[in-house]
């Protein structure tokens, strides 16, 4: 189908990502006024620079929109081959930029990249291209289902030598959410998940961090000057924000108290100035792309089409409810960033260009 053909994309998914990129842009400008006028003087250094980013992502949102996703079905091998590559690249000292124990950047000039934010993109094109070429593969475990596992478990492999978990446990969600849709059995689904839980644990095990965070998790008041700090400072401030907040640009944490307050915690300080009832519409707008993106999965034209839908729309929610949970005390701190609001740009750029692939997607509905 030729773009002459093609419907316009869906307007109310394009409605709700800008939405999410206009409060992303209000929180980053207020969570960062105090860590920017410290380390550079003035109070706008990182919202500037998320202008940029924005910026950058809508061209990319755009043109990504206008490209067939067919395209990406044809080069989702060639994708994958490059994803293994770029994991390993980062991994070889001197190539590689360390921060805060993790070797997951390329350095370019004043910007740092992140290619495994991209990689979940290429993983959602591969299973995608997989389980529509494979017909009735998965109905058979060692033909169909264990090959493009291998290659999601050897990703997650790469990601653990970084160490990267959050984002590891990302992919595991794409990979879980893909089997799902595809149709695989439920005797394999559980086990699979049997499985990497026990994988899981055994990982956890193997870095007194991670059983930190379990502890800090599990009962953050036994040591809230320690392992518990983090999460102990995120409770006070979405606590102290109550049901209104104590105003746009008026959070206390911010200053020095909360760690990560543009990245993954930027949640608890627009919990603290926003307050409870309107923090809701973050939830309500991740709950509505959830909806829409589902909806352009099942009007999808082709098997390639509605499973690469339900990987990006599955990664992009999931990853926000585990944020929003995690920062919350739901869920174990994970050090994943809240989709198109959280200060990045590695990050907004996959997640634009993966909304693009989407927007496309939906201009070819049946």
């Amino acid at each position: 189908m030729t773009d002459k053909y093609w419907k316009k994309p869906d307007q109310t998914l394009l409605g709700v990502v800008l939405l999410l990129l206009l409060i992303g842009l209000a929180a980053v400008s207020s969570a960062s006024s105090v860590l920017s006028f410290q380390r550079f003087g003035h109070n706008n250094y990182y919202f500037f620079r998320q202008i940029g980013f924005v910026t950058v992502g809508l061209l990319a949102l755009f043109i990504f929109s206008r490209i067939d996703y067919h395209f990406w079905k044809k080069k989702a091998r060639l994708l994958l081959i490059g994803s293994v590559l770029v994991l390993g690249l980062v991994l070889v000292p001197g190539l590689g930029f360390k921060s805060g124990g993790t070797t997951a950047w390329f350095s370019i000039g004043a910007f740092l990249l992140q290619p495994s934010e991209f990689v979940k993109l290429s993983l959602v094109f591969y299973l995608a291209y997989w389980f529509d070429r494979k017909v009735g593969a998965e109905s058979n475990f060692w033909f169909g289902i264990l090959p493009p596992l291998s290659v999601a478990a050897g990703l997650v492999g790469l990601l653990l030598l970084q160490p990267d978990l959050g984002t590891a446990i990302v992919y595991a969600i794409i990979t879980f959410v893909i089997l799902f849709v595809a149709g695989t059995k439920y005797k394999y689904l559980f086990g699979l998940a049997a499985a990497a839980g026990v994988a899981l644990w055994f990982v956890v095990q193997t870095a007194p961090y991670r059983i930190a965070r379990i502890t800090a998790f599990l009962n953050p008041k036994l040591d809230p000057q320690g392992i518990g700090y983090h999460i102990t400072q995120a409770l006070i401030a979405i606590g102290s924000g109550g049901l209104w907040g104590y105003g746009f640009g008026a959070s206390r944490q911010k200053h020095n108290y909360l760690p990560e307050s543009i990245g993954d915690s930027i949640f608890a300080v627009m919990a603290e100035e926003l307050g409870f009832v309107r923090i809701l519409v973050i939830v309500l707008l991740f709950t509505a792309f959830a909806i829409l993106g589902l909806r352009i999965a099942k009007l999808a034209p082709d098997r390639f089409g509605q499973l690469a839908a339900v990987g990006i729309t599955g990664w992009i929610v999931f990853q926000a409810m585990v944020n929003m949970g995690a920062i919350s005390n739901l869920l174990p701190l994970t050090g994943i960033t809240l989709p198109f609001i959280s200060y990045g740009g590695s990050s907004l750029l996959a997640l634009s260009v993966a909304t693009g692939v989407l927007l496309n997607i939906s201009r070819q509905r049946a």
